[in-house]
């Protein structure tokens, strides 16, 4: 019988695949907003051009809420 610390360990050790709502493909990184739209990095370098002005943040199609990329 596994302890409780041993099988919290093992979950969270896991690789999660997310589903991307633009393409419809299981990857294993996608780019999340807090209102639960996610974009795989292939589709986020595509549409790009429409999603950020400054390569600092980027807007959710859904829900229009601001996300950073991470690079500031």
């Amino acid at each position: 019988m596994k302890s409780k610390a041993q099988t919290r360990k093992e979950n969270r050790r896991k690789k999660k695949s997310k589903l991307c709502h633009c393409c419809g493909k299981t990857v294993m990184f996608c780019w999340n907003c807090r209102c639960g739209f996610s974009m795989c990095q292939d589709c986020m370098y595509e549409n790009q051009w429409g999603m950020t002005c400054n390569g600092i943040t980027w807007e959710c199609p859904d829900c229009g809420g601001q996300n950073g990329f991470g690079n500031q």
